[in-house]
């Protein structure tokens, strides 16, 4: 399982790269690389920002902060601040520089949590990352470039996903796995939607 999340974010960002018909130019990989690797460092040195509580509110809260959806917004956040002030160019994608920047979240968090051999940690988390990186620059193209009739599921959609993240952390945390593996398949519909819309237009 540790394997699983050294190796998963890597791997997915290889296939991404090759159904992507993005382009990537300038430095916006290389700053990716550098932030995610600080941020990754930073967290891991100073531990998590709320601590867990049991089972309740504070639980999902922590897994939504520290686990799950801060860490995979925190870099489509910076790509934007990065866009706006032209340090890297239009041409490289959300989702790439969102998948090379936790790549080294994964995998000293596949060193920190190897010990535990908990799956949730070791197999889920590193899936919500990549559902939640894809799908919310999925979800963004929908209301910038869709229909109109898409435009408002597309957007509630995305306001829903981080917490969606969020909820089936918690509920797997829970095990109560009635409840999480709908929502987990749910929050995967973005992710597989926009793999398949990419090879389509790439075929």
């Amino acid at each position: 399982m540790s394997l699983f999340c050294l190796l998963w974010l890597p791997l997915f960002y290889l296939f991404w790269r090759s159904v992507s018909s993005a382009g990537e130019s300038g430095y916006g990989g290389v700053w990716a690389l550098l932030l995610g690797s600080a941020a990754a460092i930073f967290q891991f040195f100073y531990g998590a920002f709320i601590k867990p509580g049991g089972f309740g509110f504070s639980r999902w809260l922590s897994g939504c902060v520290d686990l799950v959806v801060v860490p995979v917004l925190l870099p489509l956040l910076v790509y934007l601040l990065l866009a706006v002030f032209r340090v890297v160019s239009g041409t490289v994608d959300f989702t790439g520089f969102a998948l090379l920047w936790i790549i080294p979240m994964g995998a000293l968090r596949a060193v920190n949590w190897g010990a535990q051999g908990d799956p949730i940690l070791l197999v889920l988390v590193p899936l919500l990352w990549t559902a939640v990186a894809v799908g919310l620059p999925f979800l963004g193209g929908i209301i910038l470039r869709g229909p109109w009739p898409a435009r408002i599921p597309a957007g509630l959609a995305g306001l829903a996903l981080p917490f969606l993240a969020a909820t089936v952390y918690w509920a797997f945390f829970r095990q109560e796995h009635r409840l999480g593996v709908p929502l987990l398949a749910l929050g995967m519909v973005p992710l597989v939607a926009s793999c398949v819309k990419m090879a389509w237009n790439n075929r």
